[in-house]
This record gives C-alpha cells, sequence and structure tokens, in this order.
C-alpha cells in the first residue's frame, strides 16, 4: 500500500476541495495516483447523486447568454435544493457555461445532450463532468430545467441575480441597456402577451361583448357604446400586452413606445420563474 503523506492529501484537498478525509480515503484506494482518485471520487459520488436524485430542488438560477453583439441567445434553468447553494461560484459558473454552450455549440434535445457537450469555461472537460465535481464539492443535487435557445439577437434580465426570475427578450436593433430596460420590465409587470396581435381573438371578443352589454346596459347608444367599448379595450390590452403596458421607467410612455425611441424592435419574450412547472 503506498504511504499517503499530508503533503499529499493536503495538495489532493486544494485541487478537489473536498474534506480531508475523503481525500485520503481517495488517495489510499487508488494507491496515490491522482487522477485514479478523482475517478473513484466521481464514481461514489454519482452513486450517491443517483440516491439522492428524487430529492426536491425548489432553488436556482437563470444562465443568460445575451448582447445586441450576438446573434443567438440562450436561457438555462439549474435547479438545486437550497437557497446559500445559488450563490455559490461554482453553480453561478456552471449557470453561465450551460447557457453559453447551448447558444454557440451544436444545440440540444434535452439537458443530457447539453451536458454531454464540453464546458465553456473549462476545456476538455464536460458539463456533466463539471456539475459531478460541483455535487461531489457541496453534495446537493442539481438538475438542468428549461432550456431556450434563440437564433436570434437577444436582451435579458436576471431577477435578483437570477435566483428568482430570468427574462430573455428577443429584439431587432437597439441596445443592451434598452433590452436590459425592458426586460425587467417584464419581470415586474409579467404581460400575458406581446402585442395586442398575440391575445386569443376569442378573448378578445368575448371581452368586447362584455363590456358593450355594459354599456347598453348604461342606456347607450349602440354607436356610443361601441365607441365606449373601444377606448375601454385599450385599458385591457394596456393590462396584458407588453407593448402596450405603461413603461415601468416612465409611464407616460408605453413599452412599444420605448422600444422605438431606441431604435428597437421587440420581437418575442420568454419570462420565467424558478421551479415553475409549465412555461411564463
Amino acid at each position: 500500500m503506498a504511504d499517503i503523506t499530508a503533503a499529499a492529501v493536503k495538495a489532493f484537498r486544494e485541487r478537489t476541495g473536498l474534506p480531508m478525509m475523503d481525500c485520503k480515503k481517495a488517495l489510499t484506494e487508488a494507491g496515490g495516483d491522482e487522477d485514479k482518485a478523482v475517478e473513484l471520487l466521481r464514481k461514489k459520488g454519482q452513486a450517491l447523486a443517483d440516491k439522492r436524485s428524487d430529492r426536491e430542488t425548489a432553488f436556482g438560477r437563470f444562465g443568460l447568454y445575451i448582447g445586441t453583439d450576438k446573434k443567438v441567445g440562450a436561457m438555462v434553468e439549474l435547479l438545486c435544493e437550497s437557497a446559500p447553494v445559488t450563490t455559490n461560484e461554482q453553480f453561478i459558473q456552471l449557470a453561465a457555461d450551460l447557457a453559453e454552450q447551448y447558444a454557440t455549440g451544436p444545440g440540444a434535445a434535452n439537458a443530457d445532450e447539453l451536458l454531454a457537450q464540453d464546458s465553456p469555461s473549462q476545456p476538455g472537460t464536460t458539463l456533466a463532468t463539471q456539475k459531478e465535481d460541483m455535487f461531489n464539492r457541496i453534495r446537493e443535487v442539481f438538475k438542468v430545467g428549461r432550456m431556450i435557445r434563440v437564433e436570434s439577437t437577444c436582451g435579458g434580465y436576471m431577477h435578483h441575480a437570477g435566483t428568482t426570475a430570468g427574462v430573455l427578450v428577443e429584439i431587432e436593433g437597439g441596445n443592451d441597456d434598452a433590452a436590459k430596460d425592458v426586460s425587467m420590465h417584464i419581470a415586474a409587470m409579467r404581460p400575458e402577451s406581446l402585442s395586442k396581435d398575440s391575445i386569443d381573438p376569442a378573448v378578445v371578443a368575448s371581452e368586447r361583448e362584455v363590456l358593450l352589454e355594459a354599456a347598453l346596459a348604461e342606456g347607450k347608444p349602440q354607436n356610443i357604446a361601441e365607441k365606449m367599448v373601444d377606448g375601454r379595450m385599450q385599458k385591457f390590452y394596456a393590462e396584458r400586452c407588453l407593448l402596450e403596458q405603461p413603461f415601468v421607467k416612465d409611464d407616460k410612455q408605453s413599452v412599444g413606445e420605448y422600444a422605438k425611441a431606441n431604435g428597437m424592435t421587440v420581437k418575442n419574450y420568454w419570462h420565467w420563474v424558478i421551479g415553475e412547472k409549465i412555461d411564463a
């Protein structure tokens, strides 16, 4: 059996970030071979992770890949078991790496396909291995949740540093600051749709009918009642449609007007809250 010195254990601990006893045991089993010890730890860590896979992952953060200097954007949800882990540097880096690789790599049909690809921040290491190494250090279950990749220029915003909500906005023109402002508005006001045209026509027709009946019940003539409905529908749209909503930083203009003033067209958006089971 190889003689495992205290200096060897200390050096291995600095490499892995694991407890001293775990490092000594792994080195002993590997006969002092650090690389072999790392593989042993990964296998044991994966076995433990599999046992804990049914644990709830109600916390997390979003990784964003955005910028008006880029032709593609992405947002990826990375989940964990506890709130403190969401501020861990390794966790933050993995979320960012997932988004960058999803945007700039060959694409992926699911989380497993993405994790099998190389890490942008650790060349020669897969994202799965990066995730496994983090589990061995932190001992929490990590899961990749929702993923969106947009073949277009995107802006975005991460509410509370991405630990509660993330917004990705598909844009044309504009600048990063304007795109972020619109994304922050989305996080705050939670619009239901992009524009008037994107609301279900049946919902619009139903609302108009209700408003018309109310106006007629007030004793208004048909032509006056219909004009009243037109005015009241503007409020309906302003409550639900992003481009019609009063801009949170300046309610004297709509979001659409703010975007136009910055030479920007908002084409689509995605607003996700950590742990939600459905797309938002």
